[in-house]
């Protein structure tokens, strides 16, 4: 990717960011993450360049061998992809700034465990499956509450910041919508426990995750097209 086609690109969805908070208050801060899950470490580095600091992987490989490649630069590393238990002392290793994806009580305690081991500690958001679709991971949304007040008591070596969602997989906008409403409605129940992050959006719909409350975006196409 050119850096005038990064930096388009950047402009271009900070704008359109920057509308869809103010619509919420010109107080409402809204953090962007560039999924680079398709794109090469050169690309990465380009919009690094050009201003963007925060990037998630959705695969621990992947995490490793660009989080390595790209040592040099002070890159904020997320991981948003579906956590396996057989991946968690690696995903340790790589000290992500925050893992957006613990969809379980279950997978709390394994990662809890295997942190206490290695006397390390992690920032967490709590996934909701709050479309209630069987092909996406997360907590049942009735459930997410308990359950991020049980890891909260029972795993001292997870850092919890929040809750994510990822949007109802429909083309209808209200069935979207009822999703992010719920996932933010949770999150505010959550704020007095130190919630601070509500991650939902992605560039197909993060303008109207913002509308519902989102405070930060998972976004990949948007920032890695190229025009």
């Amino acid at each position: 990717m050119e850096k005038i086609i990064a930096t388009k690109n950047l402009d271009n969805l900070i704008t359109k960011v920057e509308a869809a908070r103010l619509r919420v208050s010109e107080y409402h801060i809204v953090k962007i993450v560039g999924i680079s899950k398709y794109s090469t470490t050169n690309d990465i580095k380009t919009l690094y360049g050009v201003g963007q600091r925060a990037f998630g992987e959705n695969k621990v490989q992947d995490l490793k061998e660009k989080s390595e490649t790209l040592d040099e630069l002070p890159i904020e590393w997320h991981f948003v992809g579906t956590l396996q238990k057989n991946k968690i002392n690696n995903l340790i290793d790589l000290n992500p700034t925050l893992v957006h994806s613990l969809d379980s009580l279950d997978l709390a305690l394994e990662l809890n465990k295997k942190l206490d081991a290695k006397n390390k500690k992690m920032s967490c958001l709590l996934q909701i499956n709050s479309a209630f679709e069987d092909t996406k991971s997360g907590v049942d949304p009735k459930d997410a509450v308990l359950i991020y007040k049980q890891i909260l008591e029972l795993c001292p070596n997870i850092i919890l910041k929040g809750v994510m969602c990822i949007g109802a997989n429909s083309k209808d906008e209200k069935l979207i919508k009822e999703s992010f409403k719920l996932t933010k409605n949770i999150y505010d129940q959550l704020v007095p426990f130190g919630a601070r992050y509500c991650s939902m959006g992605m560039s197909s719909d993060f303008e109207l995750a913002i509308a519902c409350g989102s405070n930060l975006i998972r976004v990949g196409s948007t920032l890695f097209k190229d025009l």
